[in-house]
């Protein structure tokens, strides 16, 4: 059995060229992979919300406030572990750091190719949710105790959003 290095990634094989010139993210080209990005903009999203600093982040998973930086930023890709440690610490499912993922990102998964041409996201949204001024919005509206005030909070802002007021 063969128990030495992949043949395909010895220099000169025809595999180990293909790879690297296919390769446009990730280690080596100096770009995070943009799904790494978006989970990395999902942790500070939750971290913000919460109002937690990166330091008490880092605490919490036995990190330092720059390997979270770095999390947050997509430069560190975030492990299965890792991304399970960041779901209970912040109390939500895994499924929260793909949430809201731009179609354009989506799309760069060989998964997504197989289905077509996925259309271009303006980002919009995605840009909304990283505001201060939401962040700050949705922190004092979890602020609010009473559970039937808050509803009526939520239908007042709601009704409000789609007359345009």
């Amino acid at each position: 059995m063969w128990r030495g290095a992949n043949p395909c990634d010895l220099p000169g094989h025809k595999g180990a060229d293909m790879a690297k010139s296919k390769r446009r993210f990730g280690r080596g080209t100096g770009k995070p992979h943009p799904v790494d990005v978006h989970a990395g903009e999902r942790v500070r999203l939750r971290r913000k919300l919460l109002g937690m600093t990166q330091t008490h982040l880092g605490d919490a998973l036995g990190l330092t406030f720059q390997q979270v930086q770095k999390y947050e930023r997509g430069a560190n890709r975030i492990g299965a572990g890792r991304l399970y440690d960041l779901a209970r610490v912040f109390d939500v499912s895994i499924d929260f750091f793909f949430a809201d993922m731009p179609t354009a990102v989506a799309a760069i998964s060989p998964a997504t190719k197989e289905r077509g041409k996925a259309k271009k996201l303006i980002g919009y949204e995605s840009y909304l949710m990283v505001k201060r001024e939401t962040l700050e919005f949705v922190r004092a509206y979890y602020k609010i105790e009473d559970a039937d005030v808050r509803k009526g909070v939520y239908q007042l802002t709601k009704a409000m959003g789609a007359a345009g007021v």
